[in-house]
């Protein structure tokens, strides 16, 4: 099987993208949106608006069958025009049959929008939050958007019929919407910042990457990974630091870290059989190293994955 960085990473870090509702405004508007540590989803449905970034700036024109991803560190605002107070998300009452509000004066309607989030809660969000710039945006003429609009159109017939199951189906869609801009991202790697995503984009890291993810197991040496990068060992582990922003031991040790995290989380798999399986001899050299890079021990780490998601518990 081809192994697919790109799938591992996202099953690693248990990403999960949720449709959680929408807008339609008219006249002067103006809303807040917080991600609140999670990734922000913005999509374009009709019409157009600006965003406008926390920081300053110039506001970014979003039109008809855009995309917008944000990191979550920052609010920003969506409006019809700048110099509008803006509402609190918190404040705006949502239509519980559509999961749709309404913002703006009188009756027309310029502007809808479907939003959501990914929760990356389960990982503590490292892995994908650091692989992507503060804000992404997708526009709807881009080459590769092609298939970010059809499944924004699956989205609005949804939102539009809201047939039984809408919830679920919205889900989904919206977890392809993210992998689709994840690929996108891919083709246009200049606007990432130094992480995974940006080593993926790189042809010539790409084969390195796979072995890594294909086997972490194995002890990975620099000559072979270098090797497998057609490259010198000094020219490798130079583009590899420069694109991943770690030396490509410290990305395999950061690989190893993530996926036993998610069998912690994941399932009840032995300690020392873990260890072995991420490519540790004895229990107690990765019970201390998934603490360095971690901050707490397995089994630590494991119990308070169990206590999380308990019935009733936050």
């Amino acid at each position: 099987m081809t192994v697919d960085p790109l799938s591992d990473a996202l099953a690693v870090a248990d990403a999960r993208t949720v449709f959680s509702g929408g807008f339609t405004a008219g006249g002067d508007w103006a809303i807040e949106l917080r991600g609140r540590q999670r990734l922000k989803v913005i999509a374009v449905l009709h019409g157009s608006c600006l965003l406008v970034r926390e920081a300053g700036g110039d506001p970014l024109r979003l039109a008809e069958g855009d995309v917008v991803v944000s990191d979550g560190d920052r609010p920003y605002v969506l409006c019809s025009r700048q110099g509008v107070e803006p509402t609190d998300s918190d404040d705006v009452t949502m239509d519980p049959a559509t999961r749709m509000a309404r913002l703006g004066q009188g009756e027309a309607v310029d502007v809808t929008c479907a939003s959501g989030h990914i929760d990356l809660s389960r990982d503590r969000g490292d892995l994908l939050r650091r692989a992507l710039p503060e804000l992404v945006h997708v526009r709807a003429d881009s080459p590769e958007a092609g298939v970010l609009r059809w499944l924004i159109g699956q989205l609005v017939a949804e939102l539009r019929t809201g047939r039984a199951g809408v919830e679920f189906v919205s889900a989904q869609l919206a977890q392809l919407m993210f992998v689709q801009v994840l690929r996108i991202c891919l083709t246009d790697s200049d606007g990432l910042p130094p992480g995974w995503l940006r080593a993926l984009a790189d042809e010539r890291l790409a084969p390195a990457l796979r072995l890594m993810h294909g086997d972490p197991a194995h002890p990975w040496q620099l000559e072979e990974l270098a090797r497998a990068a057609a490259m010198s060992r000094t020219t490798f582990a130079v583009r590899f630091k420069e694109a991943a922003g770690v030396p490509p031991l410290t990305y395999l040790l950061n690989w190893r870290m993530s996926l036993a995290a998610r069998a912690l989380r994941q399932d009840s798999t032995p300690v020392a059989a873990l260890a072995r399986s991420v490519g540790y001899t004895s229990e107690s050299a990765f019970s201390n190293a998934f603490k360095r890079a971690v901050g707490v021990a397995p089994r630590t780490y494991r119990a308070e994955a169990v206590a999380r998601t308990r019935p009733g518990d936050g």
